[in-house]
């Protein structure tokens, strides 16, 4: 005998803990038509919100928090070097502020005619999305 717990009800200490998954459904931006067509979900609604953060200047605009968009204005004007050191920890910060996204990886950067394009890897709790960002710099 002995096997089971000794004393009563209110001596066992139990908590439960009910996790809550809340769903990423969004609208669907066709960003080349300029329109908003249905909805979207999971890893292409993940994508979208990528694009709208690469997109929206932080700081910007009253209706976005302080953590939401990129800070890219400032690079304009700067040095190759200077940029490519600064643009995959920007777009690291921006995009990790999601709490879908895991980690930003495999930047590639290049440089054509005073635009500098980052080409990386978004990983996410349910996939990995390729994205690349271009940014002006003369």
């Amino acid at each position: 005998m002995g096997f089971l717990p000794q004393g009563t009800d209110t001596d066992l200490n139990i908590n439960i803990t009910k996790i809550n998954t809340i769903s990423s459904k969004s609208y669907r931006m066709k960003i080349a038509d300029e329109k908003i067509v249905g909805s979207i979900d999971e890893l292409e609604a993940i994508a979208q919100a990528c694009y709208k953060i690469l997109n929206t200047e932080r700081y910007q605009y009253a209706i976005y928090s302080w953590n939401y968009g990129i800070e890219l204005q400032d690079l304009f004007g700067k040095s190759v070097p200077y940029v490519y050191s600064e643009l995959p920890r920007r777009i690291s910060e921006a995009l990790l502020q999601d709490d879908r996204i895991q980690s930003v990886d495999d930047f590639e950067l290049s440089y054509n005619k005073g635009n500098v394009l980052a080409k990386f890897t978004v990983k996410t709790n349910l996939g990995n999305i390729e994205m690349d960002k271009e940014v002006n710099i003369i």
